[in-house]
C-alpha cells in the first residue's frame, strides 16, 4: 500500500509542478515536475504509513 500511495502521490505531485512551471516556461516546468515528484513520493508514503499504523 505504500508504494502504491508513493506512485499516486509522485504522479500528482509531478502533475502540478508541470502545471505551475508551464506557466513561466519549459525548463522551469521540468524543473517543478521534479521536484513536485520527490514531494509527491514523500508525502504519499507518509501518508500510508500513518494510515497503515492506525
Amino acid at each position: 500500500m505504500e508504494k502504491l500511495m508513493g506512485f499516486v502521490g509522485a504522479t500528482v505531485g509531478s502533475l502540478a509542478g508541470w502545471y505551475l512551471g508551464d506557466l513561466v516556461g519549459f525548463m522551469t516546468a521540468a524543473l517543478l515536475s521534479i521536484v513536485g515528484t520527490a514531494v509527491g513520493l514523500w508525502g504519499g508514503r507518509r501518508l500510508a504509513r500513518q494510515w497503515l499504523e492506525s
